[in-house]
């Protein structure tokens, strides 16, 4: 809920030595809305970015290039930003920009000197970011960790909601070398304990390491102690490539997301008088091989923040002798086209809003590791969230309405053990015992990874289809990127996985029916997108088969459009939202439409899409609506917000189109066919 410009201001001074920076902050105040979406005699706040946001990261600057520009629009928001950096990222210690000093063997290596100069940079990138001055004071601190060891608390002093924790332990020291001393080391137990790697200038004067417990309880008490609705993290399953099997991100950032996977279950379970909380994980090295998904502009902003943490002006303005930034990302500041991207890992399609029984509608999301949902009678107001049994649901739900009216949720699941082969995904569904009824138990459907070792279990979030009987066809891209399926068999046990073949599948497969009652599936590749469509209902999918369209930037929207099915997605170096009719010609071959333009320059990430109403980023970041064949703007709101959003189109004529707040809390707008400006409201008051 957002605070008041007096009661903002008196926080400000809640800054004393051990200060946690625990405050709760929003961005704006709160505005009357236009109208109501239940009761026109009620006028409801419009919903403004709220929540507390705590991202954890391998190592310094993995941040500012994975998780930006949505950690600098949250920090602008006036929203609480911890992020927590797991390793000193000590890397050879010699700081010098690339292609100089640093390829010299006879340049000393100090690794305390060099770690502490990256944390000087991610200060000066932090506070540019949050106040406009580099140089902006930070008051840095001891603090014991629940892991029994100690950490360097950092808070920025002029705005003291923004906080730095640094657990400084050993990198790995290599990209994917099989080192031991590591987060993956100490992940697949080949060590008992993990060393610290302390900076020169930490106020953390003692080493100590962590075992394996023990630093998913320290990561569980930065949580405990910031209690965050949204929790960012990286990669934990980014998969492999080329015959030599080689990860497709660094090693640290694999295993020490893994680390936060349990240490959020632990939080989970451990803390009770809590909020709620969502996780977004972001995709990392791989956004090289891909096509950009920032404009021009955005981009260059990113890089301005990688800049300053580069130091690559060189002045001594920081006063450190280890130096004022990363030298090694001065040569570079945008890395491997890393600067140019931003794409999320789980959580970004938009299949999880849908209509049951006429008139009512379901929302899906995770929740402190559970599935949730949200639901609405007709005409009545929202309820939820409420939490499904079983834990270790990974973001990202999809639903499929059956024939009777019934909703099915399907996710992935993440289970963990004592040993590290226990590790693996899953898909599970779940589907009411009847229509507007409770839903039944996860039940697992496998996955066609055969272990995890082979293929890191990066499968993707499931998509799914149901036949005239209300059976279940549920796809999935496995982690050597082609595309799999099951089909639920009469005595509702399901299939082996099969091979829809396809190749250098890159985003989560999306599936809709077309009028004539033909299924359609639908991939993105990194320079097209592949289609496979049944040639009559109920017959076997024919394909892959090329659609000719023009590369976008990964996540795919599918929506019936008359005799096709119409696709949404976004144009590279833009986003702009692109939308194309696709109609199963002779022998189901794909015919296109031309491609339609809509929204103007926007953001990042899929759309949702119900009547003519689209909505998705615009370019500030907020969530935001325009129409097809409208004017090419899109009407933002002042709401920053998790995942991607999802439309339905409900028989009245009205769009409802929902998302996630910052906040965990389900926001919805109804749009009526003669509004074009919608006003976005929480959902459960």
């Amino acid at each position: 809920m957002p605070v008041t410009r007096r009661r903002f201001a008196a926080l400000l001074t809640v800054l004393t030595a051990g200060a946690t920076g625990v405050l709760s902050v929003a961005s704006g105040q709160q505005t009357s809305a236009d109208g109501t979406q239940e009761n026109p005699s009620v006028v409801l706040p419009a919903s403004v970015t709220a929540g507390t946001v705590v991202q954890v990261v391998a190592h310094p600057d993995d941040d500012l290039f994975f998780m930006n520009p949505d950690l600098s629009r949250s920090l602008l928001s006036g929203t609480q930003v911890t992020t927590a950096y797991l390793t000193s990222g000590e890397s050879d210690g010699r700081n010098e920009a690339r292609g100089g000093a640093a390829q010299d063997p006879e340049q000393p290596a100090d690794r305390t000197h060099y770690a502490e100069a990256r944390q000087n940079g991610i200060r000066s990138a932090y506070a540019q970011m949050a106040t406009g001055d580099r140089t902006s004071a930070w008051k840095r601190t001891v603090i014991s960790t629940a892991g029994g060891g100690r950490a360097e608390l950092d808070v920025l002093i002029a705005k003291p909601q923004v906080n730095l924790v640094w657990l400084m332990l050993r990198e790995a020291r290599s990209t994917a070398g099989d080192t031991p001393e590591s987060l993956r080391g100490l992940w697949n137990g080949r060590i008992p304990a993990l060393e610290s790697q302390l900076t020169s200038g930490t106020p953390v004067k003692q080493p100590f390491t962590y075992t394996k417990d023990q630093l998913i309880q320290a990561i569980a008490g930065v949580l405990e102690r910031y209690r965050p609705t949204t929790i960012r993290m990286q990669d934990p399953t980014p998969g492999r490539y080329g015959e030599n099997g080689r990860y497709t991100d660094h090693q640290d950032h694999m295993y020490g997301a893994r680390f936060v996977q349990a240490a959020t279950a632990a939080y989970a379970g451990q803390v009770k008088d809590r909020p709620r909380f969502s996780v977004q994980s972001y995709l990392g090295y791989h956004n090289s091989t891909l096509p950009h998904t920032l404009d021009p502009q955005t981009a260059e902003t990113k890089t301005g923040f990688l800049r300053t943490y580069a130091w690559q002006d060189h002045q001594d303005y920081c006063g450190s002798p280890s130096g004022c930034g990363d030298r090694k990302v001065a040569g570079n500041p945008t890395g491997r086209n890393w600067a140019q991207s931003l794409r999320y890992t789980r959580a970004d399609h938009t299949s999880w809003l849908t209509e049951g029984t006429p008139g009512r509608l379901w929302a899906f999301a995770t929740l402190d590791g559970q599935g949730a949902y949200w639901t609405r009678a007709p005409g009545g107001a929202w309820a939820g969230p409420t939490l499904l049994p079983g834990t270790g649901i990974d973001p990202g739900a999809s639903t499929v309405r059956l024939p009777d009216g019934r909703v099915a949720v399907l996710a992935t699941r993440t289970a963990f053990g004592p040993a590290p082969s226990d590790y693996r995904r899953e898909v599970v569904y779940a589907a009411q015992s009847a229509p507007d009824g409770p839903f039944g138990p996860w039940q697992s459907l496998g996955t066609p990874e055969t272990s995890d070792e082979d293929g890191t279990s990066a499968i993707s979030a499931p998509a799914a289809a149901v036949d005239a009987d209300g059976r279940l066809t549920v796809y999935l891209r496995d982690s050597r990127r082609t595309l799999r399926a099951t089909t639920q068999q009469p005595d509702g046990a399901f299939s082996p996985w099969q091979r829809l073949g396809g190749d250098d599948l890159q985003s989560d497969p999306v599936t809709a029916v077309d009028a004539a009652g033909r299924r359609h599936v639908y991939a993105t590749t990194t320079e097209s997108v592949l289609a496979w469509i049944q040639p009559h209902p109920g017959a076997p999918l024919t394909g892959p088969a090329l659609t000719g369209l023009p590369a976008t930037t990964v996540p795919l929207s599918a929506s019936p459009d008359g005799a096709g099915v119409r696709l949404y997605f976004r144009r590279p170096d833009s986003g702009v939202v692109r939308t194309a009719l696709v109609t199963a010609g002779p022998a189901a071959k794909p015919q296109v439409s031309s491609i339609a333009e809509a929204g103007g320059r926007a953001g990042y990430g899929a759309v949702g899409a119900a009547g003519r109403v689209v909505a998705g980023r615009a370019d500030s970041g907020t969530i935001s609506t325009t129409g097809l064949g409208g004017p090419p703007a899109w009407a933002e709101s002042r709401m920053l917000f998790a995942g991607a959003p999802a439309a339905v189109l409900e028989p009245t004529g009205t769009t409802t189109t929902a998302v996630l707040g910052l906040d965990a809390e389900l926001h919805t707008s109804t749009t009526p066919a003669t509004r074009t400006r919608p006003t976005w409201h929480r959902a459960v008051h």
